[in-house]
């Protein structure tokens, strides 16, 4: 099995480009969190041409609604959401300079259609892994909608935060190869 290919946030046109469906991927830096309702927030601000509260460009949004933390823990268990949820929000995120999104599940055709035009990744994370993928979070701070609780948007620092690409810019589709693998 081939290394991990480690990455570093913010993302570049040429990070996302290299990858292809089925790598590992470990990512190192800052993420931003987000789930429904804090998507559609950011939805209505970019279709009216406003300003939003945090800087996407670059950026991966993982998309999960944490548990509370233990005493002595940076985060509670962080489990991905399921990831179609985002789709009628995510091509015009991409467009404003999302470069990736983390999540669990297939994804619309016009979320990959415009994956391949914005130069976007998606990545999944393991789901039922939740308190495990926390160790990898070293930080977070609420930074947006802090009133939606636990889909408020924060800013996690990650170290080795371990995905794989599901879906990358070229159209390749891990979800649709899987079937096509074993299907008889």
């Amino acid at each position: 099995m081939a290394e991990p290919i480690k990455l570093t946030t913010p993302l570049s046109d040429e990070d996302v480009m290299k990858l292809k469906i089925g790598d590992s991927v470990l990512i190192t830096g800052k993420i931003l969190t987000g789930r429904d309702a804090a998507h559609k927030r950011l939805y209505d601000l970019a279709s009216k041409g406003e300003a939003l509260p945090v800087d996407i460009k670059g950026q991966i949004i993982y998309y999960v609604g944490p548990a509370p933390a233990k005493p002595g823990y940076v985060i509670g268990p962080a489990g991905p959401t399921t990831s179609y949820r985002m789709d009628p929000y995510a091509p015009l995120l991409m467009e404003l300079g999302m470069k990736g999104m983390i999540g669990k599940g297939v994804r619309s055709m016009n979320v990959k259609d415009a994956m391949k035009k914005n130069k976007a990744v998606y990545f999944s994370a393991t789901g039922g892994a939740a308190a495990l993928i926390a160790k990898n979070i070293k930080a977070m701070k609420i930074i947006a909608y802090d009133d939606l609780g636990p889909e408020a948007i924060r800013e996690l620092d990650v170290e080795n935060f371990p995905v794989i690409v599901a879906i990358d810019a070229h159209g390749g589709d891990l979800y649709e190869e899987g079937i096509k693998k074993y299907k008889r």
